[in-house]
């Protein structure tokens, strides 16, 4: 089965095709012979994906008819796109909800084509140990409705939709750039601290962007239906680690700060939640050749 994908070369349409990682991924599906259609809601990101290669569906993810096309017109689809607004539980709710409606869309229009539909999702927690591709989403908390829009693409296998999850860590980095890294980064700027909630020990699992755009084209190409995998490159690196690099970088001093000061995602940086990716890396053959976290740290400007 692994063999037949990779030797087509696919329509692809993908969300979120112009930030971070969805470039990378753009890049990357290029790169292997693949076509692009990329969807973008301004100028802007249409100009990107232009840049890069790809072809454009202008619209949003509100947009359920424009999603609609995009996916009628696609060998596969690969879904990247959230609002990424973490400012308030209403904003976060608000997201959830519009990718809630566009996944939807999407897995419905591909109901009994056998294409591809790889969706994203984050690692999950799992007290104690290190999570793996086994271990079921949380259906609770902040971002789970995320995890039960994911739930239900991946039961759209029995429909005749090769649906598969790429679970991303919390960083995501290119350049010293993304991810709750790039989180703490940006607040440390922000307030002169690089600041780590806790003890610091808590362990983040990161995964560098180009590492992370070549599973999402071995998905495409040969991930079974139903099936979720771990871009995980670095099973945990602590907080207080990822801190020292980041005030080396910009300077500042380095110390722990009440988890108040970290919002809505306070809770969520003082957990331990390291991740492997041992079954995806066997199985689908990804082996990540890019810089480390603490390493791509090294990138931060002062």
């Amino acid at each position: 089965m692994s063999h037949h994908f990779s030797e087509l070369t696919m329509r692809v349409f993908i969300t979120g095709g112009t930030g971070l990682i969805g470039s990378a991924v753009v890049a990357e599906l290029l790169a292997a012979g693949h076509s692009v259609t990329a969807l973008a809601r301004s100028d802007a990101s249409a100009a990107i994906a232009k840049a890069a290669g790809a072809g454009v569906l202008r619209g949003g993810l509100a947009d359920l008819e424009v999603l609609r096309t995009g996916a009628e017109q696609a060998d596969g689809v690969i879904h990247l796109a959230f609002s990424n607004d973490f400012s308030s539980p209403d904003a976060l709710a608000r997201g959830i909800a519009e990718e809630s409606a566009a996944l939807t869309t999407l897995g419905d229009t591909l109901v009994g084509t056998d294409r591809p539909l790889v969706t994203v999702s984050g690692t999950p927690h799992v007290a104690g140990r290190a999570s793996t591709e086994e271990d079921p989403l949380p259906l609770d908390g902040p971002v789970g409705g995320r995890s039960r829009s994911v739930t239900r693409a991946l039961a759209l296998a029995s429909r005749g939709v090769r649906s598969s999850a790429v679970r991303l860590p919390r960083t995501v980095h290119n350049q010293g750039r993304g991810g709750f890294a790039g989180l703490l980064t940006d607040i440390a700027r922000r307030t002169g601290v690089a600041g780590y909630p806790g003890e610091g020990a808590q362990r983040w699992p990161a995964v560098h962007a180009l590492d992370a755009a070549v599973l999402f084209r071995l998905a495409l190409e040969k991930a079974p239906a139903g099936s979720s995998w771990h871009a995980v490159a670095d099973e945990g690196d602590s907080v207080r680690d990822i801190a020292a690099v980041i005030g080396r970088r910009l300077q500042l001093p380095v110390e722990p700060v009440p988890q108040e000061r970290f919002g809505p995602l306070g809770p969520v940086f003082a957990t331990d939640q390291p991740a492997s990716s041992g079954h995806t890396r066997i199985t689908l053959g990804w082996e990540p050749t890019r810089p480390g976290l603490l390493d791509d740290l090294e990138n931060i400007e002062a």
